[in-house]
């Protein structure tokens, strides 16, 4: 089955919004490359722009290595009905970003794999991110952490709970499940995702050695967070830079994914 909106839908696509389909197949792309994806399931979303009522979303069915540009349905946020494309929508996407992409204005991208490793720790009692390392300091402040699984998602009151227990963060650690990211852009979004795998796999490595964790000192972590989130770069930020970064890899290995 080939999953595509028709060419002529396709035309009326402003730049803008080509623009984030194609940054949104390359995210699909690059999850898979980076092992993040498990199976059909999981899901990467973003609000349509200009449109707050409804989300890019892949059918359900396809696999993020074949995502292109013209995968993506136009799903509304209020009845999870597709508005545009053709594909089944896949339940517990709908019951998770859409809610989430309603109650945080903020989350314009939101992103939900299994990751192995930071799947990992949200298997463990205390899943925490500690503060071992330059790269957990710089995301441990931005971490919410759920520590209730209720089972699968199927009701949207599911992802309304959830936005609530991400509130101000921008990653969320779903117990006995997976990692959520949050992001106004999807370089944000998936920097986010790529950081937070990092951290969790360095931390579960650190933790195989059966030797105690060097927590770095409390004023080093204060400094840390302090000139990590205050120094700013001209043009484009660190996550842009990584994505587009990504994205000229994408370009050189599969450049069919801007189709």
């Amino acid at each position: 089955m080939q999953f595509r909106v028709s060419p002529q839908a396709l035309e009326d696509s402003s730049a803008e919004e080509w623009q984030a389909r194609v940054d949104l197949a390359a995210a699909h792309r690059l999850a898979f490359m980076h092992g993040f994806n498990e199976g059909i399931f999981n899901h990467l979303t973003f609000v349509v722009p200009g449109r707050g009522d409804r989300y890019y979303q892949i059918p359900f069915g396809m696999h993020w290595s074949e995502v292109t540009a013209s995968s993506f349905m136009e799903v509304g946020i209020d009845d999870g009905e597709v508005k545009r494309g053709e594909g089944e929508v896949e339940r517990s996407c709908y019951c998770i970003h859409a809610p989430i992409h309603k109650a945080l204005p903020r989350a314009k991208a939101v992103f939900h794999t299994h990751m192995p490793f930071a799947s990992a720790l949200t298997r463990l009692e205390d899943p925490r991110i500690k503060e071992i390392g330059q790269t957990e300091v710089g995301m441990s402040g931005k971490i919410a952490y759920d520590d209730e699984y209720t089972g699968p998602a199927l009701d949207p009151a599911e992802g309304a709970r959830l936005a609530g227990v991400i509130g101000d963060k921008t990653v969320l650690f779903m117990a006995n499940h997976g990692i959520s990211t949050v992001g106004e852009t999807i370089a944000d979004a998936y920097d986010r995702l790529y950081y937070i795998e990092r951290a969790a796999q360095v931390q579960i490595y650190a933790m195989w050695t059966g030797q105690p964790l060097k927590k770095l000192p409390e004023p080093v972590v204060e400094k840390t967070k302090r000139d990590i989130g205050g120094y700013q770069y001209k043009g484009p930020t660190p996550a842009q830079r990584h994505f587009d970064a990504l994205k000229r890899i994408l370009d050189r290995k599969e450049p069919d994914y801007a189709t």
